[in-house]
């Protein structure tokens, strides 16, 4: 019976629920076209029933390539609800790097976003291995138009048949440290994180969410919060700031996602001073590092929404620095990638995964119920990342005495010169802090005498 009490919800199931509860307001929206909660529900329905009728097995991986298309994020949740996993092809990657993406995922369903990816995605069919099927969203000279074939067959009903412990998604690493690593998720580890986004990152109620950055990485796990508010999804295809700006001021959006030379370039445009931002209650930025120079003029100019997130493929979201703490009368704390969210118990350990003191560097390592599982078919480097019962980022900082994380580097990034330990980050955190500095990158170059040298590239 406690089984049965206490079911654990599946991604799928969150999303069903969601979209049941403001049947008549828009989901999606995108330049010539919208999607209310009902059509988007029947969306998900249809496309279902299409890959039901494959007779693929439970844990079957599914990999898409698009951009930013409603219909392609409703065939996410239909492949979810029918006990597949996804895994996101980043739009900007090589042939290459998606092939070995493919295979290594060993994915026997392919969905292309034919419109905008049709000759990439003609190669990809042709040269991955293993694949069983092969779907496209629009016509193409490859393929089965899925479009097509659900405006054919008519309506059906969405159904769950996925369980927690199943394999809700593989999304693959950055490849800082080499090789891209896919890492596991099953809908367990999966379903929380939107409710510890909604905890922490300050969502604006009834979110009209605009995302430019790709669905398939970090600017997609906000939609479901946005849905789960009753919001509405704004959808452009790509980074155009002259799109960007016309649509926050035409659609009211209040909440959005930049990486920081997004936010770079939305402050040298000249649209920016006409255009009508007041609408805007929230800007997350994150993924690298952004000049705290840069971040006090889009505080003056955009307003005090900014807030930065900290988190990885491995767990995501882990910290927040919210919009309270961007005082440009406390820069000091620009340079923070901010606190522990709720739902992570995170630590500062050293080498031999100990505590360090306040102010010491060492790794950030996390405890959460949102941490991947494993990394898919690499045993030694899962036991090595989750080694003691903690996730290891691999991402060295230190901690302040009220809680505030300062990543100072990449572990494998440190630069030894001359014996010490100089960490690139804390150099240039500095030299982008002057005015005259757009960014810059500090490397180790080899040394005779210092065994490596401390070079700074700056633009």
């Amino acid at each position: 019976m406690a089984d049965v009490l206490n079911t654990f919800p599946t991604l799928g199931r969150q999303t069903l629920r969601a979209l049941a509860r403001y049947p008549d307001r828009v989901a999606f929206s995108w330049p010539g076209g919208s999607l209310t909660y009902r059509g988007a529900t029947d969306m998900i329905g249809r496309l279902q029933s299409v890959f039901m009728r494959l007779g693929a097995e439970p844990g079957t991986k599914v990999a898409l390539l698009t951009a930013n298309r409603a219909e392609t994020w409703c065939a996410g949740v239909a492949a979810q609800l029918s006990r597949f996993a996804i895994s996101w092809l980043h739009p900007l990657g090589s042939l290459q790097d998606q092939i070995d993406q493919i295979d290594d995922s060993e994915a026997q369903i392919l969905v292309i976003d034919a419109d905008n990816f049709g000759p990439r995605g003609g190669e990809l069919a042709a040269k991955a291995q293993g694949l069983r099927q092969v779907f496209t969203l629009g016509r193409a000279d490859y393929g089965v138009d899925l479009l097509q074939v659900i405006d054919t067959d008519g309506s059906a009903t969405a159904r769950d048949f996925a369980v927690a412990d199943d394999v809700a998604v593989l999304n693959y690493t950055g490849g800082t440290t080499g090789k891209s690593k896919g890492a596991l998720r099953r809908h367990r580890e999966t379903a929380g994180f939107a409710n510890a986004i909604l905890a922490d990152f300050e969502i604006p109620d009834r979110p009209s969410y605009l995302t430019v950055a790709p669905i398939s990485h970090v600017a997609g796990t906000k939609v479901l919060p946005t849905l789960m508010r009753g919001g509405t999804v704004h959808m452009l295809k790509g980074f155009d700031p002259d799109a960007v700006l016309r649509t926050i001021e035409r659609e009211r959006i209040n909440f959005t996602l930049f990486v920081p030379t997004m936010i770079y370039v939305l402050l040298d445009q000249p649209a920016l001073a006409t255009t009508d931002l007041s609408s805007l209650d929230l800007v997350l930025y994150g993924a690298s590092p952004m000049s705290p120079s840069r971040l006090v003029e889009g505080i003056e100019r955009i307003g005090p929404v900014f807030s930065q997130l900290y988190g990885q493929t491995e767990c995501y979201p882990v910290s927040v620095l919210r919009k309270s703490d961007h005082d440009v009368k406390q820069p000091e704390l620009f340079l923070s990638c901010g606190f522990p969210i709720a739902m992570c118990d995170v630590r500062i350990l050293d080498d031999d995964d100990q505590e360090v003191a306040p102010g010491e560097a060492g790794e950030i390592c996390v405890r959460a119920p949102h941490v991947m599982l494993e990394y898919w078919k690499r045993p030694e480097q899962t036991a090595e990342t989750l080694k003691n019962g903690w996730l290891h980022t691999g991402d060295i900082a230190r901690k302040d005495e009220r809680g505030y994380m300062f990543i100072l580097d990449r572990k494998k990034d440190m630069i030894v010169s001359g014996g010490f330990n100089i960490f690139p980050r804390e150099i240039e955190d500095v030299l982008t802090g002057h005015a005259d500095v757009a960014m810059c990158a500090v490397v180790g170059i080899p040394d005779d005498k210092w065994g490596e040298a401390v070079t700074a590239i700056v633009v």
